[in-house]
């Protein structure tokens, strides 16, 4: 295989990871609290001898948008909201994990939970605890909980340290290599959930358009493949 069969070929590898990142978005449409993923390809060019360069391109950076997602009112008193900058911290056995999914619920311990069960961690990063008998919960906007009118736990806002990425950890979790920082001023409401921040209709066109893209570098392929047949049919003979 030539110089351009290995560019269109690493090519066609990328394409395929961002068709299923997209479909994985459109997938998740609906979910609340999901972050769209987009990819980014980087060029990797080498001089091959004294010929021409060799140029490589790879989808190798998944990027997760932090644009804010709609918010809907479930009047839940364990559905929480962020507006604006920032996830909810949770404790999972591989570790601490960002979510803004806010649709928690109380255990049979009075931990506040995730649907999957993980224990929701509040500003100090010790678990939210909500005694028995505490009455109706309340919230404050800077996420202090309270029940009868006393302050119980305030839940923690977090953020990817410096210009640290988020990586998606399945479901709807994320994590951060680098660390975490506190969000300084973010905003909860509760009995509201935030919505997918994916939009319907721009990642179906992506979809196309890379569709697409990669039909035509694999047709490329076919025809570089049946030219080199050819001339070794030649060449044979």
């Amino acid at each position: 295989m030539d110089a351009a069969g290995y560019a269109t070929l690493t090519r066609q590898t990328g394409l395929m990871r961002e068709m299923q990142i997209v479909a994985n978005n459109i997938a998740n449409a609906a979910t609340a609290g999901y972050r769209a993923e987009g990819l980014v390809f980087s060029e990797f060019v080498r001089r091959a001898g004294d010929g021409p360069s060799l140029s490589m391109a790879r989808g190798n950076i998944a990027v997760t948008s932090v644009a804010q997602g709609a918010l809907g009112a479930t009047g839940g008193a364990f559905d929480f909201a962020i507006e604006g900058e920032g996830f909810f911290l949770v404790e999972t056995p591989r570790g601490e994990r960002l979510t803004r999914n806010g649709a928690f619920a109380l255990s049979a311990a009075g931990d506040l939970v995730t649907a999957s069960g993980f224990r929701v961690l509040d500003a100090g990063g010790a678990p939210v605890f909500v005694p028995p008998g505490s009455g109706a919960p309340g919230l404050a906007a800077d996420g202090t909980l309270s029940g009868d009118g006393r302050p119980l736990a305030q839940l923690g806002l977090f953020r990817p340290a410096g210009d640290g990425a988020l990586i998606r950890a399945g479901g709807n979790l994320h994590e951060a290599p680098d660390g975490i920082e506190p969000v300084i001023g973010g905003r909860i409401k509760q009995g509201f959930l935030e919505g997918s921040n994916v939009e319907p209709m721009t990642q179906i066109a992506r979809l196309i358009e890379v569709q697409r893209a990669y039909e035509m570098g694999q047709s490329f392929l076919e025809t570089e493949n049946q030219r080199v047949r050819d001339a070794l049919d030649t060449f044979i003979r």
